[in-house]
């Protein structure tokens, strides 16, 4: 039997969202309240219909995290959207294997630590806004790097890419920083797409159209 284990601590709510949708879940409530106070019934209810949805976007449920030697979890919630070897990638001209995550509105949208290692450099881009399922979009979108290296010296690079609505990545990490497998690290706000860059020999446990949740779902197994 599989074992598991809480990378963070447990929030203990029924419905945690994430801190970085206070503010504009309070700013839609707002405009409800005020909507509703002076009887605009439409509008109250076109806003309160935008207030259940944004704490929805901001959902951050806890995750039991796979333990096991060498194991990759989904940094994001979505569809597998391509999945391939490169050659040319954030880690250099050496080969290796690049996984792709799109997030829709729908998904979760905080992120989490592939796996256990130390944070070696972050490397930020501002850049332009096209849809995150498009190909094009990990290299001329808005986007953040983050660079790790396991306890076996294996380098792995997990990159934030803004989408078509989205226009904020936020990311908790710094360099020279420890980490652990499925820790929250951040989030991407509206849309949004992750890609993950392993070692070649990485034995990949996702096919093409799998759906993932981030710190729970395994991508591959580190050789």
């Amino acid at each position: 039997m599989e074992k598991y284990n809480w990378a963070d601590p447990q929030s203990g709510t029924a419905f945690p969202i994430a801190k970085a949708g206070y503010p504009f879940i309070f700013a839609f409530a707002f405009i409800t309240a005020v909507l509703a106070l002076i009887g605009l019934t439409f509008l109250t209810v076109i806003a309160l219909i935008m207030t259940v949805f944004t704490c929805c976007f901001f959902r951050d449920p806890d995750r039991v995290i796979p333990d096991g030697n060498g194991l990759v979890v989904s940094p994001a919630d979505g569809k597998v959207v391509a999945m391939a070897p490169v050659s040319d990638s954030p880690l250099g001209k050496e080969p290796c294997l690049k996984v792709s995550i799109f997030m829709s509105i729908f998904n979760v949208h905080v992120n989490r630590v592939p796996c256990d290692g130390n944070i070696t450099g972050i490397d930020y881009h501002p850049g332009k806004f096209f849809s995150a399922n498009l190909d094009k979009a990990s290299a001329e979108n808005e986007h953040n790097k983050i660079f790790l290296r396991t306890e076996n010296n294996q380098r792995i690079c997990f990159v934030q890419i803004a989408g078509l609505v989205a226009r904020r990545i936020i990311c908790h990490l710094s360099g020279d920083e420890t980490v652990i497998r499925g820790q929250r690290f951040g989030m991407i706000c509206f849309g949004s797409r992750l890609d993950v860059y392993l070692p070649a020999d990485t034995k990949l446990r996702v096919t093409l159209g799998d759906k993932v949740q981030a710190g729970t779902s395994v991508l591959g197994t580190l050789l």
